[in-house]
């Protein structure tokens, strides 16, 4: 099992930055990506930012050039930094991590509790 504990959430206005980070512990090795996704109310949630272990970064088009994601894979943690954030940002962010275990053919993915970022006047 891993366990992600995220931490960073909070009120913020239009224009204004965030930085999120998640820690995560358990069976940590053979952890690939790592992310973000957020969900916001009556919305599916969606992955906004991912980055493999070897640093490899996606963005969701929505959140490119604004979010900048980073990963320290010595203290297994993961960062979202969040810039220019407009009212549409407003969501419980989780962070996520898919591990393959030994002989397993799939990554299982697991997820934080959430927290929630809200962004207004």
């Amino acid at each position: 099992q891993v366990r992600l504990v995220e931490s960073g959430g909070g009120l913020v206005q239009p224009g204004g930055s965030l930085r999120l980070s998640c820690a995560a512990s358990g069976s940590i090795f053979s952890i690939n990506a790592m992310g973000w996704a957020r969900q916001a109310p009556g919305k599916q949630r969606e992955v906004v930012a991912s980055i493999t272990s070897l640093r490899t970064t996606h963005y969701a088009d929505s959140v490119q050039g604004r979010f900048t994601i980073s990963r320290d894979n010595a203290k297994n943690e993961v960062f979202l930094q969040m810039n220019s954030l407009k009212p549409e940002d407003t969501a419980v962010y989780y962070c996520y991590a898919d591990r393959k275990a030994l002989g397993a053919t799939m990554p299982t993915r697991y997820w934080g509790q959430g927290t929630q970022v809200t962004v207004s006047p």
